[in-house]
C-alpha cells in the first residue's frame, strides 16, 4: 500500500474511533445512573439505531483518497485534445478537428457535488444520444473526473450531446481527448484471466466478437469454499468441489460467447500462490486449501500439450514455459490481460508479470498490450453507479502511465450476453451474506443506489455496461524485432 494510501486509511480510522467516542457520549448520557441524565431512557437506543442506519447508508463505501481530489491523468503524446465550453449542457468545440477514426471520446470535466450530493451519489447525465446514459461519481465528489462519451462520435459532431449534472454542478471549460486505434476485435486475441470469470467480466463483448480468440485461465480459483461445505464436506474437499466447478467454467462460459473449446486453456495453477511462485519460480506451491499440488488435474479437457503437462508441478519455471509455448502456437496479435498499477488483485499482478516474462522469453511477439481492471485498490464501487450504463475512467489519484483508453461500446444484445455469461459462473451466483443484503436493502432506500435483478454479486452491477475499458499499451521488442 501506497504512502498516501497508508497515512488516509489511519487518518480514517482515527476519525472512526474518535465519531464512535463521540457517538457511545452521546447515548450514554440518555441512560440514567442515578447523577445526570438528559432525556428519558429509550432515546439512547433509537439514536444508536439511527447512528447505525446512517454509517451503512452513507459512510460504509471504501475509499483509499478523498472525494475532493482530483483524478489525475497522462495521455500519449499525440492525443488530439479539443477545449470545449459547455453552455447549457451544450458542447461547443472545434467539430472540424475531431479526427473521423477517433471513437474512444474522453471528456475531462470538473465537477463539485451539491448538498444533496452528499447524500445522494452526483451523476452526468449524457442525452441526445441514441441510448440516454449516467455515469456516477463519489459522494461528496468535487474535482477533475473523466466522462466516457465513446461511441458517441457522431452524435458529438452533430452537435446533439447533452450533458447534465445531478446532484453535482459541472464547471463550463473541459477538454474532450480524441483516440483512433484500430478495431482489435478484428485482430487475433489472447484473453488471459488470472481466475474463471476474468475474461467475462473484463472483456466478454471484445472477445465474443473476435475472430479468432484463446483465452487462457492460469488458476483454478479454489480458495474460500466455505459455502460448498453445506454439501457436508469438509474444508480440503469443499475447495477440490469449487476448483472442479470453476475449472468447468473456464471451459464452459466461453462457449456463449462462440469461442470453441479448442481455444480455452485452464493452466490449473493454483489460487493465491502466484506470489509465491514468483519469488521462488522452481519451488512447488500447491493449492492452500484443496490439499493438491498436482496441476495436470485441471488439464484434461485441453485440446494441446504444455511443457507443465510433463511433470505437473505447480512452479513460476513452469507457468512461463506454459506461456511461452501458448503464445507461439497461437501468435495473438493482441494481448489482453490485466493493467498491473491499477488492479490490485495479487494474483492479477502477478499473472501480468508472468506475461510480460513469458513475451521476453518468446520467439512470437505480439504488437498490443489491452490492459483491463476487475479489481480497483482506491475505490470498490467502480463502476460507480447502476448497470448498463457508461464506464467513467476509475479514480487515478497517484501517477500512472500514459497509455491510451480504447473503450468500445457494447449493444443492448451484447450486454444481455455478457449478462448471462456471468449468470453461468458458479462463483458469482454464491447468495450474498445477510449483512450485505441488509446493507444493500438500505442503500437503496436512503441513497437511492438501485441493483441489477439478475444475480446478486456485485460484478452484475460493475461488468454488465455500455462500455468495456481498456489500456493499450505496446509491446516492447528488440532492434532486431522492431
Amino acid at each position: 500500500m501506497s504512502a498516501r494510501k497508508t497515512a488516509l486509511l489511519k487518518k480514517h480510522r482515527r476519525n472512526k474511533r474518535i465519531v464512535l467516542a463521540l457517538v457511545i457520549l452521546i447515548l450514554a448520557s440518555f441512560i440514567d445512573f442515578g447523577i445526570y441524565n438528559i432525556g428519558p431512557w429509550w432515546i439512547s437506543p433509537v439514536l444508536a439505531v439511527l447512528f447505525w442506519l446512517a454509517h451503512e447508508a452513507w459512510f460504509a463505501d471504501h475509499l483509499f483518497y478523498s472525494p475532493r481530489d482530483s483524478y489525475h491523468y497522462d495521455f500519449p503524446p499525440d492525443t488530439v485534445a479539443l477545449p470545449v465550453t459547455l453552455s447549457e449542457g451544450r458542447l461547443t468545440f472545434a467539430i472540424d478537428q475531431l479526427p473521423a477514426s477517433a471513437e474512444t471520446l474522453v471528456l475531462q470535466v470538473k465537477l463539485k457535488s451539491t448538498w444533496l450530493g452528499w447524500l445522494l451519489d452526483p451523476q452526468v447525465r449524457v442525452s441526445g444520444t441514441p441510448e440516454q446514459d449516467r455515469q456516477d461519481f463519489e459522494r461528496r465528489a468535487s474535482g477533475t473526473r473523466y466522462i466516457n462519451l465513446s461511441g458517441e462520435a457522431d452524435s458529438l459532431r452533430h452537435g446533439e450531446v447533452r450533458l447534465k449534472g445531478k446532484y453535482c454542478r459541472l464547471d463550463d471549460v473541459a477538454t474532450l481527448y480524441a483516440f483512433s486505434h484500430p478495431d482489435f476485435s478484428k485482430q487475433k486475441l489472447m484473453v488471459i484471466a488470472p481466475h474463471a470469470d476474468d475474461a467475462e467480466l473484463a472483456a466478454f463483448g471484445l472477445y465474443s466478437e473476435s475472430r479468432e480468440p484463446v483465452i487462457v485461465t492460469l488458476t483454478q480459483g479454489e480458495i474460500e469454499a466455505g459455502y460448498y461445505r453445506r454439501l457436508g464436506l469438509d474444508s480440503a474437499a469443499a475447495a477440490r468441489l469449487k476448483g472442479r466447478l470453476r475449472t468447468w467454467n473456464s471451459y464452459a462460459v466461453p462457449l456463449w460467447g462462440d469461442v470453441p473449446i479448442d481455444n480455452c486453456i485452464q493452466l490449473g495453477y493454483y489460487c493465491l500462490q502466484l506470489s509465491s511462485m514468483c519469488s521462488h519460480p522452481s519451488d512447488v506451491y500447491g493449492s492452500r486449501e484443496s490439499q493438491e499440488a498436482d496441476i495436470r488435474g485441471a488439464r484434461h479437457l485441453n485440446k494441446c500439450t504444455l511443457p507443465g503437462d510433463a511433470d505437473g508441478l505447480p512452479t513460476w519455471q513452469n507457468l512461463i514455459a506454459d506461456l511461452v509455448a501458448l503464445l507461439e502456437q497461437h501468435q495473438p496479435d493482441v494481448i489482453v490481460m490485466p493493467h498491473p498499477e491499477l488492479d490490485p488483485h495479487d494474483d492479477h499482478i502477478h499473472a501480468t508479470r508472468a506475461v510480460d516474462q513469458a513475451i521476453a522469453q518468446s520467439c512470437w511477439k505480439p504488437d498490443v498490450q489491452l490492459l483491463y481492471a476487475n479489481h480497483l485498490a482506491d475505490n470498490d464501487r467502480w463502476p460507480m453507479g447502476p448497470a448498463n450504463n457508461g464506464v467513467a475512467l476509475p479514480p487515478a489519484i497517484e501517477p500512472l502511465p500514459a497509455y491510451a483508453p480504447w473503450s468500445p461500446k457494447l449493444s443492448l444484445s451484447s450486454r444481455v450476453d455478457k449478462a448471462m455469461a456471468l449468470t453461468m459462473q458458479h462463483d458469482l451466483r454464491i447468495p450474498l451474506p445477510f449483512k450485505k443484503r441488509l446493507r444493500r436493502t438500505i442503500q437503496r432506500f436512503l441513497a437511492g443506489r438501485v441493483w441489477p435483478g439478475i444475480g446478486e454479486d456485485e460484478f452484475f452491477r460493475k461488468a454488465v455496461r455500455r462500455h468495456e475499458l481498456f489500456w493499450v499499451r505496446a509491446v516492447l521488442k528488440s532492434k532486431d524485432e522492431a
